[in-house]
């Protein structure tokens, strides 16, 4: 149990946006201690490249959880090369049956540039509607944000960046100081 007297770490808000052949994604760099920004540069997209397929993954929760899980992915991954959907179902069975896994508090946004996906610790791979998949504190507004803008002419990259902004404007564990990596089919 946790707890009650500690503020809790918050400050995450990650998206992924599909438009045309491209991928995006955008994570920004704020990491919050209750009312006190710890740091405002942390880089919670990374891209991996087990065997040769690259994958791009943002992560939103426990930093310590987040990388283990990366991990954990990349050696799916490794073992099932260029099948994104399969390594992301196997690490989300992992996850919710391993007793230790099943502690971890984070969320991921995994693509190839084909396939786009939220994981989850309840044992979920999920495939957004409309090619926008958002996590984190600031995630709805960053999604809304997105849905308004992903019909007009800007590209995956650059609605990205708007709903970013407009996220960072609105929530308070999120900044304005992005990583963003893009991935094509």
């Amino acid at each position: 149990m946790a707890d009650s007297n500690f503020p809790g770490w918050h400050g995450t808000t990650i998206i992924g946006v599909r438009k045309g052949d491209e991928v995006v994604i955008a994570g920004d760099g704020q990491v919050s201690l209750g009312q006190t920004v710890i740091k405002g540069s942390a880089r919670k997209v990374r891209r991996l490249n087990p065997g040769g397929h690259a994958v791009v993954a943002g992560f939103a929760g426990s930093t310590a959880d987040a990388f283990t899980l990366l991990e954990r992915l990349e050696k799916k991954l490794e073992a099932t090369p260029g099948q994104l959907q399969r390594a992301s179902v196997e690490l989300a069975k992992d996850w919710r049956t391993d007793k230790y896994l099943q502690k971890l508090e984070a969320m991921l946004i995994v693509t190839d540039g084909r396939e786009l996906f939220v994981i989850t610790g309840a044992g979920d791979v999920l495939e957004p509607e409309h090619g926008i998949a958002a996590i984190g504190s600031g995630g709805m507004y960053a999604l809304a944000a997105a849905r308004a803008l992903i019909d007009g002419t800007h590209d995956a990259e650059t609605v990205a960046r708007r709903a970013m902004a407009i996220a960072a404007d609105i929530c308070v564990y999120t900044n304005g100081n992005l990583t963003v990596e893009r991935i094509s089919k």
